[in-house]
């Protein structure tokens, strides 16, 4: 049997492949067709070739995907250990080879999507400037074995902005409550995988449901406030009952279980409108049980003002009763403390003593909260703070529903300005030499021609238009996915991808933080 083996060109998975084919007259497959996800370094190359396998590589390419696309407008370079790498001083030795591959990883994405970006970069964060340079080096190296790559009078106004974590440090503490981004950060979803148990009669089964963009409900739901999400899904199953002209009683619209055995030609329809109802109620006993009185405070703490855009004078009063409540867990209690660090703009070593021991937050777990500083915070100061930008935010008046919901996330500003030629160059500034051409109303001639790993090949009418890529090192949160699909959906003549490291959600990001001290 031929073996096909799909891998990143590392020391550690060449000698893997090595290994298969060791030893002679017992090799584990007839042949390998190897498939690198990056241009393979000469040295591994060179060992390859030496090898006893090297008789038996029928097929071997570089085909430049080393990413995941994790969703339409979305990309993971499955990397969570650059967290460390950019942010652990303890770790700088190993910084420059992290940042190395990122750039690699990067390239090929935009490779993959034929673009060829102007790269810009956060300036108040030291090492985005370097990462910013090594993508360009790669870019060009690209572009010299591709000379169409970013051709087009669209594709030439592509951007690539590359941010550092700390631009940033409000999104990722926030419970969100609009669907997807609350049950990743409420129930134990892990690999996409959310588990739960349906009654079926007198059984009882535990049923795994995969969260992807194979499943139109949820790329319908995901984005939605979760206020609206079970109103929604009952909607569709109506709908979905009324056009197959199935007859039902209300009891049975209660009790899907019962549905799908009537008629089980519907079954994977009826399981899609069952798994989301479970999904969603199981993020509103979470919600109801306690994360709802630490919303309002956390929203508070974000603004800086009431939701009648009262400002807050003062935050203590709301905080303390939480930091001595004995049901708001250790995590819950440190994201209300951080974010009101973040609010102070750092506070004396006095004031988080007194906030940890009010809070009776275990040693081991301050760590957390001091090593925020290492993205660029003022988190503990003695009288001196940081200089630190921020942007002014905008008004968002009109688009905002939900009073627990008030507070957007800066990436969003960021997209928007990007696009409309507004974001601060001094800031925000693109490398020498290369500037988009901001040409921004015309529209384009269409084609079908380049990438699109994450649109339907089948689409006729692809649309040409420059791509705004938001790369954030060290994890991008789930509203910060949302954001992307918004500012696409509301602008229409750009598409916007955003992606990180890691996809990250509020647990995670405080393990990155904790382990930064090691």
């Amino acid at each position: 049997m031929d073996a096909v083996y799909l891998i990143t060109p590392s020391e550690k998975s060449i000698k893997a492949l090595v290994a298969d084919f060791q030893t002679p007259n017992r090799h584990m497959y007839r042949s390998a067709h190897v498939f690198f996800t990056e241009a393979c370094p000469d040295e591994l190359f060179n060992e390859l070739c030496k090898s006893p396998c090297a008789k038996l590589i029928k097929t071997l390419k570089e085909i430049n995907i080393a990413f995941l696309p994790y969703e339409s407008q979305v990309f993971s370079l499955d990397n969570p250990e650059t967290f460390q790498y950019y942010y652990n001083p303890a770790k700088a030795s190993g910084r420059m080879s992290n940042m190395e591959r990122l750039a690699e990883q990067i390239a090929t994405l935009c490779a993959t999507l034929g673009e060829y970006p102007s790269v810009r970069y956060r300036v108040d964060f030291d090492r985005n400037v370097e990462l910013a340079q090594l993508i360009q080096q790669k870019l060009d190296s690209y572009k010299a074995d591709d000379p169409t790559m970013g051709e087009g009078p669209e594709k030439a106004r592509s951007q690539l902005i590359i941010i550092d974590r700390g631009f940033d440090c409000i999104s990722p503490l926030l419970h969100e409550l609009t669907f997807q981004a609350m049950a990743y950060d409420l129930l134990p979803i892990e690999n996409d995988v959310y588990k739960y148990e349906a009654a079926s009669g007198q059984d009882v089964r535990e049923k795994e449901v995969l969260l992807d963009e194979n499943d139109d409900l949820w790329v319908e739901l995901r984005h939605q406030h979760i206020a609206v999400v079970s109103q929604n899904v009952t909607k569709n199953l109506k709908k979905f009952i009324e056009s197959k002209r199935m007859t039902t009683d209300k009891t049975s619209m209660r009790d899907l279980s019962q549905m799908i055995k009537k008629m089980p030609q519907y079954q994977k329809e009826l399981s899609k409108y069952s798994c989301h109802l479970h999904l969603a109620e199981d993020c509103m006993k979470q919600y109801q049980g306690s994360v709802d009185k630490l919303c309002k405070v956390e929203q508070d703490l974000a603004m800086g003002t009431d939701a009648e855009g009262e400002k807050i004078k003062d935050h203590m009063r709301n905080i303390v009763p939480i930091l001595l409540d004995q049901n708001v867990s250790t995590y819950d209690k440190i994201r209300i403390i951080l974010l009101y660090i973040i609010s102070k703009n750092g506070i004396s070593e006095e004031n988080l003593t007194k906030l940890i021991q009010h809070a009776q937050i275990p040693q081991a777990e301050k760590s957390i909260i001091i090593n925020m500083a290492n993205l660029g915070m003022n988190i503990v100061i003695d009288g001196m703070r940081r200089k630190i930008y921020q942007m002014n935010r905008k008004e968002r008046i009109t688009e905002q529903t939900y009073q627990m919901s008030r507070w957007t996330p800066v990436a969003k500003d960021i997209m928007e300005d990007a696009i409309e030629d507004k974001l601060d160059h001094k800031h925000f500034p693109f490398l020498a030499g290369r500037v988009a051409t901001s040409n921004l109303g015309r529209s384009a001639p269409t084609s079908a021609r380049y990438g699109h790993w994450h649109k339907d090949r089948s689409q006729a009418n692809i649309k040409n238009v420059p791509r705004l890529f938001v790369v954030i090192i060290g994890g991008v949160c789930f509203s910060e996915m949302r954001c992307a699909y918004e500012v696409t959906q509301a602008l229409k003549n750009w598409e916007v991808i955003v992606g990180s490291s890691h996809i990250l959600t509020p647990e995670g990001f405080l393990s990155d933080l904790r382990d930064l001290s090691s």
